[in-house]
């Protein structure tokens, strides 16, 4: 295991499937990465490279494996974007997290096996009626030659694997279509087919994002009274077949094939649907709390 008190040594590094560039600044902070940890974690096996095929297994099982949610926000604690702190809550406690966690974790593993990674911002355009802000992180990653929209961090209706920016038509992945449309000043939008049709997941620019533009970004979503993060329990998950949602405690499975199904969650029984469906084991406290907090409102 990575000893996360010292930078790394390159040759090590190449032997675990790392790259000798960790060794100077990196924007993701991969040099304190425990990338062993966050292999085990997904279930990745061989050595990974910088190569299409890494990548597109890598997106997939960390997918399959790290539920979306936001569940430090409703248990009162903050929502911390350090890399020591990623691992912390998705690698060892084995939690989830929203779209900075999880895109900034898997932007420091890319960085770390050599890809070459840049931050982007989105707008979030599913459900909304007006115009909102940029407060979703993507990432564009290069591999192969190609430059691939990756987003391990949008919950139930996001992608499974990478999506080549340059396609303009249908992709399946799984069960589920996607398209990129392209729009006026440069912007795009990932779109999704649902049952009732195609519909807009959100809309981004090739304008460079830092970690300290999601920090600033974080604390609004975390923080703010009117952001939908902050006031309600929200876990999402997708997979091939299905898309799972819970927000506060409706729940929700949508299949591939356009059925679904839909039942309200009793406070008490909370814990063991995010344990069930979602793989989140709270501990005793943090189950109670979460009771607490939901059967206030019932």
């Amino acid at each position: 295991m990575v000893n996360l008190s010292k930078r790394a040594d390159p040759e090590r590094e190449l032997e675990r499937g790392g790259h000798p560039a960790i060794m100077v600044g990196m924007t993701w902070s991969s040099e304190r990465l425990d990338l062993e940890g966050y292999l085990a974690r997904i279930g990745f096996e061989g050595k990974p490279t910088p190569d299409l095929e890494t990548l597109r297994g890598l997106h997939r099982a960390h997918v399959a494996s790290i539920p979306f949610e936001n569940l430090e926000i409703v248990l009162g604690r903050p929502v911390l974007l350090d890399i020591d702190d990623l691992q912390r809550k998705m690698v060892r406690r084995r939690r989830g997290g929203y779209c900075y966690e999880q895109n900034s974790l898997f932007a420091a593993v890319l960085e770390r096996i050599g890809f070459p990674v840049t931050g982007w911002g989105a707008r979030v355009r599913a459900g909304a009626r007006s115009l909102r802000a940029v407060t979703h992180m993507v990432l564009k990653v290069e591999a192969d030659g190609e430059q691939w929209l990756c987003d391990v961090g949008f919950g139930g209706e996001g992608l499974l694997e990478p999506f080549l920016l340059q396609e303009t038509g249908v992709v399946r992945q799984g069960g589920w279509d996607f398209e990129l449309g392209a729009e006026d000043e440069g912007v795009r939008v990932l779109r999704t087919r649902r049952p009732d049709g195609w519909g807009d997941l959100y809309a981004f620019t090739s304008e460079r994002r830092h970690p300290v533009d999601y920090t600033l970004m974080n604390y609004y979503t975390s923080t703010h009274p009117r952001s939908s993060f902050t006031g309600r329990t929200v876990a999402q998950r997708t997979s091939a077949e299905a898309r799972f949602r819970l927000v506060d405690q409706d729940f929700s499975v949508v299949r591939a094939d356009g059925s679904h199904d839909e039942r309200l969650v009793p406070a008490e029984e909370l814990p063991a649907v995010l344990a069930e469906v979602f793989g989140i084991e709270l501990d005793a406290d943090d189950s109670a709390e979460l009771i607490r907090v939901h059967s206030v409102g019932e």
